[in-house]
């Protein structure tokens, strides 16, 4: 938290005597925490996250080298790799596949190769948990999905889309596409790409304009452990803490991202609205 206290002081070119009459405390203690020898509470963290928006200040980058300076610690270990995972609640026992089974690719153990995602995914939550984990990809079956209009499609299968094309060819396809795999490797669908891929399952937008928004987004990428055996060879190797203040700022900047994505995305949409299929086209092709 004494990083926070002094970026904030430095990023609105004030001095600790002036943080101190903004919050409402004493110079002492703005001293102390700035020194790391206490931390500020709850109310005073928020009063700190308050005077930033208003400054229209964002640290989620402190939160982001935070982490990076875990990983940066860690060890290198041959045939695996480091990645990130959120939840709301925390991991109680071993890891396994136990999320929803209406997720991207189905019932797994989600984990992202870019930290920001999970950590914006559970910025709401009081008792979540962020962790770093390492995967060791060594005898494991690994499907990797493209960003194409068969990662939309495979998303589709899993989230329920594709149930009126049941006893298709097409449905068949994708139901049976990620069987005998461990794990699965593809574009997160995040709050941005939800926005899009909504509007496709809806008919506003063909595939083509899917395809197109799906490049230009430069979404991260997310290994999901289907199996068991996939999940043994994941383990936590730091879970970091997050305070109030620095969920509100990665809740800020999710937002702001989000806006910009949805702004990206429409107007790649508007450019390929002439072109491709639209959803239900596709399942009456299939």
């Amino acid at each position: 938290m004494q990083r926070y206290i002094y970026e904030i002081r430095n990023r609105l070119d004030i001095s600790q005597t002036q943080l101190a009459l903004m919050i409402g405390t004493s110079v002492a203690t703005v001293n102390k925490w700035e020194r790391g020898h206490s931390r500020p509470g709850k109310a005073c963290q928020m009063l700190l996250y308050d005077i930033c928006r208003n400054k229209g200040v964002n640290l989620e980058d402190l939160v982001l080298a935070k982490v990076d300076s875990v990983v940066s610690s860690l060890k290198p270990v041959a045939d695996s790799m480091v990645l990130y995972h959120g939840s709301k609640s925390g991991i109680k026992g071993p890891i396994a596949p136990a999320s929803r089974s209406r997720c991207d690719f189905g019932k797994g153990f989600y984990m992202g190769t870019d930290p920001s995602q999970p950590l914006t995914l559970i910025s709401d939550f009081e008792q979540s948990k962020f962790y770093v984990i390492r995967l060791d990809l060594t005898g494991l079956r690994v499907m990797q999905i493209a960003p194409d209009i068969q990662w939309a499609m495979l998303v589709a299968y899993y989230r329920g889309k594709l149930d009126p094309a049941k006893g298709t060819k097409l449905y068949q396809r994708f139901s049976t596409l990620a069987d005998g795999y461990d794990v699965v490797v593809g574009c997160i669908a995040d709050d941005r790409m939800f926005y899009v891929l909504d509007n496709f399952f809806l008919g506003n937008i063909t595939d083509k304009a899917l395809v197109m928004s799906l490049s230009a987004l430069e979404l991260g990428q997310q290994y999901v452990a289907k199996t068991e055996k996939a999940c043994s060879h994941a383990a936590i190797e730091a879970e970091i803490e997050l305070s109030c203040l620095e969920r509100l700022f990665l809740r800020d900047a999710s937002g702001a991202r989000r806006v910009r994505g949805v702004n990206l995305a429409n107007e790649i949409c508007r450019q390929w609205r002439r072109e491709g299929l639209f959803f239900d086209e596709i399942l009456n092709n299939g």
